[in-house]
C-alpha cells in the first residue's frame, strides 16, 4: 500500500520550477486526469498535457487548457505551436512524464518504439522518469501480450503502476482500474518533490528471507515478505542513489530504474553476493531475515516418512553476513542493521550494534501490533551510540523515509 497525499485544497509552491508532462489516452478514466492536472497547478508545477485522438472522445482538450494555462497537444503537425520543434522542446523541459490512463494500444507502441502521434513522439524524446498507469478491461490487462509489453517498458526504466481492482466501466469486476488521482499525484511527488540527497551514492540493500534446503522438496525459512527492504531500496533510488538489491525469494517487483536486483535463495548465496557488491557501496542496509542455521547435509532425494515418529536434523551455523561486512567496512562506508526482537529488545539491539560494527541499528518488535513480518506497517526505533529515537506505527513506505533520512544525516560530506 502506498502512503498517499490528498489532493491539495490550497496553493503551495512544492513543485515550483518543475515541469510535469501528462499523457492521456483513450479510456473512460481520462476525466480523472483533470483533477490531477488541477492539483499539480495548485502546487505551482508547469503542466503540459498530450492527448491521443481517441482520448478526445472522453474529455475535451479545452478542459486541460483551461486548467493548465498551456495548449493541449494532440496533432504532431499542429501549425499553431509555441516551440520550434514542439515535441522535442517539451521533452527537454519535462522533469517527469506520467501516461495515465495508459491504453493497451499506447503501451504496445511505447514498448516497441512506435512514434506515430504527438504523445508517443514526445515520450520517445524524453530522458526523464516515465510512469505508466494502465487502465483497461481485466482480460485485456491480463493478456500475455500486454503483460510482456509492460515488462519491456520496465526493462527500459519505465515505472508501471499496478492497476486497482474493482467494478469496471465495461461491467466486469477485476484488475484494470486506474488508481485515483491522489495516488497518481503521490507517484509524481515522490519522484520530483523529494530532494536528490543520495545522488551519486551507491547503496546496497538486502531484503526478504533465505531458504535453506533440507531435501529437493523441503526447506527451512521464515515469515519475511521483503516489503521493508524493497521500500528502502525504492526510497534510496528515488533520492538519487544507484541501488543494488540482494533479495531472497519474495513475490515483490522492483519499480525504479536505478535498482539493480540480485535474486538469491540461501544464506550462502546472499553472503557471496554481498561480498561482491558491498566493497563498492557507500552504504549497506541489511534488512534481510537471513537464516542463522542450515542443515548440515542436504538429502539428494525427498526424505520419506518412515515408521519412526521423529526425524532429527543436524544444523550448522550459516555465514554471519552482518559481522563479516562490519569487519570489512571502510572508514568511508556506512552500515545499517536490523534487529527484530521478542524480548530484551534494547539490550539485544545494542549488543548487535557493537558486535556487528553497525553505524546504527533499526529495532522493531514482534510484540508491537502491526509491526514485523507481512504487515504493510511497521513501528521502529533507531539506536546508535548516542541514544535511541522512537517512531510511531507507520506505513512501511513512510518508515523507509525515516530510515533514509537518518542515513543521509549520518553520511558526512567526506564520505
Amino acid at each position: 500500500m502506498q502512503a498517499q497525499h490528498c489532493l491539495p485544497e490550497e496553493e503551495n509552491d512544492m513543485l515550483k520550477g518543475k515541469t510535469v508532462l501528462l499523457g492521456v489516452t483513450g479510456s473512460i478514466a481520462a476525466y480523472k486526469i483533470a483533477y490531477l492536472a488541477s492539483a499539480l497547478k495548485k502546487l505551482h508545477a508547469q503542466v503540459h498535457v498530450l492527448m491521443t485522438q481517441n482520448a478526445t472522445n472522453f474529455i475535451n482538450p479545452i478542459t486541460f487548457e483551461t486548467l493548465t494555462g498551456n495548449k493541449c497537444l494532440v496533432d504532431t503537425f499542429d501549425r499553431n505551436f509555441q516551440f520550434s520543434v514542439e515535441h522535442v522542446s517539451i521533452a527537454k523541459q519535462a522533469d517527469v512524464v506520467m501516461i495515465a490512463p495508459a491504453s493497451a494500444n499506447v503501451i504496445g507502441k511505447l514498448a516497441h518504439g512506435i512514434a506515430d502521434d504527438m504523445l508517443t513522439t514526445t515520450i520517445m524524446a524524453c530522458k526523464c522518469k516515465k510512469i505508466v498507469s494502465p487502465a483497461m478491461n481485466t482480460n485485456m490487462y491480463e493478456n500475455p501480450i500486454v503483460q510482456d509489453n509492460l515488462a519491456i517498458l520496465q526493462h527500459y526504466g519505465y515505472e508501471v503502476i499496478e492497476p486497482a481492482s474493482g467494478y469496471l466501466a465495461c461491467g466486469d469486476t477485476g484488475a484494470g482500474k486506474m488508481p485515483e488521482p491522489e495516488m497518481l499525484l503521490d507517484y509524481i511527488l515522490r519522484e520530483i518533490a523529494k530532494e536528490k540527497d543520495l545522488l551519486g551514492r551507491k547503496v546496497l540493500v538486502t531484503a526478504g528471507p533465505t531458504q535453506e534446503a533440507i531435501d529437493p522438496v523441503r526447506y527451512i525459512t521464515n515469515h519475511s515478505s521483503g516489503k521493508m527492504g524493497f521500500a528502502l531500496a525504492e526510497e534510496c533510488a528515488r533520492r538519487g542513489a544507484q541501488v543494488t538489491l540482494i533479495t531472497g525469494p519474495v513475490q515483490l517487483k522492483t519499480k525504479h530504474s536505478r535498482i539493480r536486483r540480485v535474486d538469491v535463495e540461501s544464506a550462502e548465496e546472499m553472503y557471496a553476493a554481498s561480498q561482491i557488491y558491498f566493497p563498492d557501496a557507500d552504504a549497506g542496509i541489511l534488512c534481510a531475515a537471513v537464516a542463522d542455521y542450515r542443515p548440515e547435509t542436504v538429502a539428494d532425494k525427498k526424505i520419506k516418512r518412515e515408521k519412526e515418529e521423529e526425524l532429527t536434523l543436524h544444523l550448522q551455523a550459516t555465514q554471519d553476513i552482518a559481522a563479516n561486512l562490519g569487519a570489512l567496512k571502510g572508514k568511508n562506508q556506512l552500515l545499517v542493521g536490523f534487529a527484530l526482537e521478542t524480548n530484551n529488545e534494547q539490550q539485544n539491539a545494542e549488543g548487535k550494534l557493537e558486535r556487528k560494527n553497525f553505524d546504527f541499528i533499526v529495532l522493531n518488535s514482534l510484540n508491537d501490533a502491526g509491526a514485523g513480518f507481512r504487515h504493510d506497517t511497521n513501528k521502529i526505533s533507531i539506536i546508535d551510540r548516542k541514544g535511541r529515537t522512537d517512531y510511531p506505527l507507520k506505513q512501511k513506505t513512510e518508515v523507509a523515509q525515516d530510515i533514509i533520512d537518518r542515513l543521509v544525516a549520518t553520511l558526512s560530506p567526506g564520505f
